[in-house]
């Protein structure tokens, strides 16, 4: 999936599309187990799908919920 489509996405799709990935990589690694699986390169391909989206959840994560460094300052 292109980024700029998980750009467009909310937190909540942004999480329904991580868990549906990790579904799909599942399989294909039983795929792989089985000897099943054809063409492994969607495994990779997957893999990174998954971190891409992680990574952009985690960015809007960031954003929706900012964290205030009010710490003391050093005496």
């Amino acid at each position: 999936m292109k980024v700029a489509e998980l750009r467009k996405k909310d937190v909540a799709g942004l999480q329904n599309e991580v868990k549906e990935l990790q579904k799909a990589h599942f399989g294909l690694r039983m795929q792989k187990a089985t000897q099943q699986l054809t063409n492994t390169g969607t495994l990779r391909i997957t893999r990174r799908d998954i971190a891409r989206a992680k990574t952009i959840l985690a960015q809007k994560q960031a954003e929706s919920a900012p964290q205030v460094a009010a710490k003391n300052p050093a005496k």
